[in-house]
């Protein structure tokens, strides 16, 4: 896929969220697939006609979005924002083209804090995706921590995946460096509080940026876990996540699996 091509697909993901805002449907008929667009927010109606159906809404309700990073990946489109929507949330958003047109949608939400234990917001940090031909040795990389590490296959690899102590944290509760993760597993497990990754569902990456989309347990949760790493000379040095429990079956509007 060329440039040109990739930045068409980016384009047109980033005029379907803007429509939140604006209420204008004319992305959304231009851009999403009419009959076949799947929709794996469960807390969403399936197809097209769901998303035409809030955009009064969502306008209505003072919807704001600000997009801070965008990958695309062949047909994969992932954005990085913050929505205005009863107060701040970071949202990350997949969307998958079939032929030009959106065919499928995945999402993470979780609310914004106002401090977080490192000092950096939730969102902040570089946006500029560099080092585009380390693309498929960054994501064979990331993907390996997270099953050597979140899952758990060999976690006596941790130290090998950093430069020292050099690591920019945006979780909302943990601290800078690979000390202060350390810090906040082991909080965890004092509190008894269980947190577990199961299974990677998606490796999404561009450049520098990768982006992993796991499934797991957090304090018993079903939970869904979008975790943004930036590598910079072979280590993971900046993560980004958003984490979010899945919903129970009995609250689902559609029967979309969540991943």
């Amino acid at each position: 896929m060329t440039f040109n091509q990739q930045n068409e697909l980016v384009l047109k993901a980033i005029a379907v969220l803007e429509s939140f805002e604006s209420g204008n449907p004319e992305a959304i008929t231009d851009y999403v697939h009419p009959d076949q667009y799947i929709q794996h927010n469960q807390g969403l109606r399936d197809g097209r006609a769901a998303m035409l159906g809030a955009l009064d809404h969502l306008k209505e309700m003072g919807t704001k979005v600000s997009i801070k990073r965008t990958l695309v990946d062949g047909d994969y489109v992932a954005l990085h924002s913050v929505y205005e929507f009863f107060g701040p949330k970071i949202i990350i958003d997949i969307f998958r083209f079939e032929h030009g047109l959106i065919v499928e949608h995945w999402d993470n939400l979780q609310v914004m804090v106002d401090k977080t234990p490192s000092n950096h917001t939730m969102i902040d940090g570089p946006v500029t995706i560099k080092d585009i031909d380390k693309t498929d040795a960054n994501k064979v990389f990331v993907k390996s921590y997270v099953e050597n590490i979140l899952l758990g296959k060999n976690p006596d690899l941790l130290a090998s995946y950093f430069d020292g102590d050099n690591y920019i944290q945006h979780s909302p509760h943990i601290a800078d460096g690979l000390s202060g993760l350390h810090a906040a597993l082991q909080a965890l497990e004092e509190k008894n509080i269980e947190f577990q990754y199961t299974h990677v569902h998606q490796v999404i990456g561009q450049g520098d940026f990768v982006l992993t989309v796991s499934e797991g347990l957090f304090d018993g949760q079903p939970t869904a876990f979008y975790d943004l790493f930036r590598v910079e000379n072979g280590k993971i040095a900046e993560h980004w996540d958003i984490i979010e429990a899945i919903l129970p079956a009995e609250k689902r509007k559609n029967s979309n699996s969540r991943f």
